[in-house]
């Protein structure tokens, strides 16, 4: 049912656990089957320079949020936004039809997580700027 890279990162998840600090924060859960997928970035120099997730789902969430981390880790936020649940899903070799909604967990998470870096910074720079 699961590839090897799936069950690789279940068994050994790359980059999990709660972030302190993190410049962005995305959460996000499917009702439908209650995995819940909280992911956290920290940003310099418009590059996300460490990225960590909390997740309570299945092995193939687990796997997804895991996979995922890998791929944004350096990349700039316009790379990491370019990143789509599809391509999520190749590099584990792919997941059963029914487990594909765990990669949308993930690409919309990191969605968020931006988002929410985004506003935190161009608040910050307002303030900066109106002193």
């Amino acid at each position: 049912m699961y590839t090897n890279k799936v069950l690789e990162h279940f068994y050994n998840p790359h980059n999990y656990g709660r972030m302190k600090n993190p410049d962005g924060v995305g959460e996000v859960g499917n009702p439908s089957c209650g995995d819940v997928l909280r992911l956290y970035i920290k940003v310099k120099n418009d590059k996300i320079i460490d990225i960590k997730f909390e997740t309570l789902g299945c092995a193939a969430a687990i796997a997804v949020s895991s996979m995922t981390t890998d791929m944004v880790m350096g990349k700039t936020l316009s790379e990491a936004l370019k990143i789509k649940k599809k391509d999520i899903a190749d590099r584990l070799g792919g997941l059963p039809e029914i487990k594909m909604h765990c990669s949308n967990l993930a690409e919309e998470a990191l969605k968020l997580a931006i988002q929410d870096y985004q506003k935190t910074s161009s608040r910050h720079e307002s303030r900066v700027a109106g002193r």
